[in-house]
């Protein structure tokens, strides 16, 4: 065990310049694709776009991917035998918590309206705070999804 963590090397600030990908393991690859692509709007890579490593796989049907508008990638990998930890999406499976994704504040409503027309399970919310409102949901395999805005501007 080290004596004194502090005296290790260390990455500096600044060196780690963005989130690249977010990857998850899907039980229901139809099902996410849908999720991700058609309720949430995110553009799904086709053709070209796809990562040259993934390509075999995208063409395979084992791997589906996303990209948000500032360019973090979310690939899907189809894993049809995943069973979470506990089946019960309620109770924490992962030590990750969840994934938000920022909306514009006069786009949120639609947001939860979007959320509640397709029937996405939901956690909690919408709720306000000082720092914006957010509402939470379920992917197909029990994954939180937040989407959030910043407060709106005083008029």
């Amino acid at each position: 065990m080290v004596s004194n963590p502090s005296m290790l090397p260390a990455l500096s600030p600044g060196t780690l310049r963005r989130v690249h990908h977010v990857a998850f393991n899907v039980r229901d690859l139809k099902a996410s694709r849908h999720f991700y692509g058609q309720i949430l709007g995110l553009h799904e890579l086709q053709g070209a776009e796809v990562p040259i490593t993934l390509k075999d796989l995208v063409a395979a049907g084992k791997v589906a991917n996303f990209v948000t508008p500032d360019g973090t990638v979310i690939d899907l990998f189809y894993e049809p035998d995943l069973t979470p930890p506990d089946p019960d999406p309620r109770r924490a499976f992962s030590r990750a918590n969840h994934l938000a994704f920022d909306i514009d504040p006069a786009e949120f409503n639609q947001a939860v309206e979007v959320l509640r027309a397709n029937e996405v399970p939901l956690d909690h919310g919408p709720v306000s705070r000082p720092t914006g409102r957010g509402i939470y949901c379920y992917d197909p395999d029990g994954f939180i999804i937040e989407i959030r805005c910043d407060p709106q501007a005083a008029d």
